[in-house]
């Protein structure tokens, strides 16, 4: 992969629409575009930030009539020159304007590349650079938030902190290093493990948030769950506000699983209707049932639903700490085995104890608090997981403090945590990782 040349892609959907949108990046992207564009101001003397109508020709033929504005560098997306071609959004024409562009002289862009120089160019973090996938993806307000919190540089400014103070303490365990003549005082030992321990707390804080950014990245994978005929595809059609699954009083109707996303408060839940547990010989049934308890160990909550009218059968329940007990059917009638029962009262038919479910939700993905931990902050798994080996260096490092080890091996424990912290941003010098976090995106993007 080259950096210095001239790049272009389809930016919007492919498909048909209104609008199209093809992007231009690199030191030549006005020299490529005046090679098929014909205006009353040639693309040289485009001034920034201002639209120029025209039209796309191939040789003597007419392709379309667009608008075209230009970004010049480093006042740009990438921090290159950049210019964005608006065309009628078909297909056959977004294909042929790309064509005409990789032909003047542009070469196809790979996915993520746009972002990629943006990184490379130091116009994002890598922080940044990830949030701008997390935007695409948004599937609620709630995570849209939280990717324009962390596309504003609020986790990057935090991690960067943090670097910053690490340098710091391992800059005075090397020049004591450099200059064992001059000893560590007692005062300024303590004051180095008391430095390192406030590292350790603000990383344990980082590193509560790592639930929450994959819940909000991902949705919170809920499993509704329970016996044959107690409600669980009844509830899924009611939460999501249609019919997706088949309800009849057949016992097994459901013999695979349903799944579906809906936003409940801001948060993304990916519901998982499941079949009916219970002793089957139709082999069909019994593979859906396999898939059910497969789903249960992959559960992030469980929704246990019991048919609350009829005697009580079952006599074990799912950790609620994992989920809730969900009876059901309560416009039937309570049965008295379930008088002492604790669990939500509620009934798909008159929609009682909707409300509850919903806090019930909520208050799992908030661990019990009324608002977010903070998701300016919301980390992601690759976050979570430098974060976390930084974590175990700098506790390493404290040990050897408190037993008097030589200040080498402090040294060593706490680079080390330093380059861990210095992944999330992005500053370090690993070609591997950046391909792989810019692979994810689409191309144009």
């Amino acid at each position: 992969m080259t950096y210095g040349d001239t790049i272009a892609a389809i930016s919007s959907p492919i498909g048909q629409g209104a609008i199209a949108v093809v992007r231009l990046t690199g030191g030549a992207a006005l020299s490529v575009l005046s090679r098929v564009f014909r205006s009353s101001v040639a693309p040289e003397s485009f001034e920034p930030r201002h639209v120029y109508f025209g039209q796309i020709h191939d040789g003597a033929a007419k392709i379309d009539e667009v608008l075209a504005t230009f970004f010049r560098g480093p006042a740009s997306y990438t921090g290159e020159d950049v210019v964005e071609v608006s065309c009628h959004g078909g297909v056959l024409v977004t294909r042929r304007l790309l064509d005409l562009l990789l032909s003047a002289g542009a070469r196809m862009a790979n996915p993520g590349e746009f972002t990629q120089r943006a990184f490379l160019n130091g116009k994002l973090d890598l922080t940044q650079a990830e949030a701008v996938m997390d935007l695409i993806h948004a599937q609620t307000e709630l995570a849209l938030r939280a990717a324009n919190e962390q596309l504003a540089g609020h986790l990057g400014r935090e991690v960067s902190d943090i670097r910053e103070l690490l340098l710091t303490v391992l800059a005075h365990v090397e020049a004591y290093i450099d200059f064992p003549d001059e000893e560590i005082d007692p005062d300024t030992g303590t004051a180095l493990q008391e430095r390192i321990s406030m590292l350790e707390r603000r990383l344990d804080r980082l590193l509560a948030t790592a639930d929450q950014g994959r819940v909000l990245r991902h949705g919170l994978r809920t499993v509704i769950y329970g016996a044959p005929n107690v409600g669980k595809s009844s509830l899924l059609n009611l939460l999501l506000g249609y019919e997706r699954a088949i309800v009849t009083e057949i016992p097994g109707t459901t013999r695979d699983t349903i799944e579906e996303v809906i936003n409940i408060r801001g948060i993304p839940v990916r519901l998982i209707d499941t079949a009916g547990t219970r002793v089957s010989s139709d082999l069909l049934e019994t593979e859906g049932i396999r898939r059910t308890y497969r789903e249960l160990e992959n559960a992030d909550f469980v929704i246990h639903l019991v048919d609350a009218s009829q005697p009580r059968s079952e006599r074990g329940f799912l950790d609620n700490r994992k989920g809730t007990l969900l009876l059901n059917k309560i416009d039937l009638g309570l049965h008295s085995d379930w008088l002492e029962i604790k669990g939500i009262r509620f009934s798909c038919k008159e929609r009682i104890g909707l409300e509850d479910l919903n806090q019930a939700i909520w208050e799992q993905v908030m661990g019990g608090a009324g608002t977010m931990v903070d998701v300016r902050v919301a980390i992601n798994a690759r976050h979570q997981a430098a974060l976390h080996g930084a974590r175990l260096l700098l506790e390493t490092a404290q040990r050897s403090l408190q037993e008097g080890k030589s200040p080498e091996f402090v040294s060593i424990e706490l680079r080390g945590a330093l380059d861990a912290v210095g992944e999330v941003v992005g500053k370090m010098d690993t070609e591997d990782l950046l391909g792989k976090i810019f692979s994810e995106f689409c191309i144009g993007k």
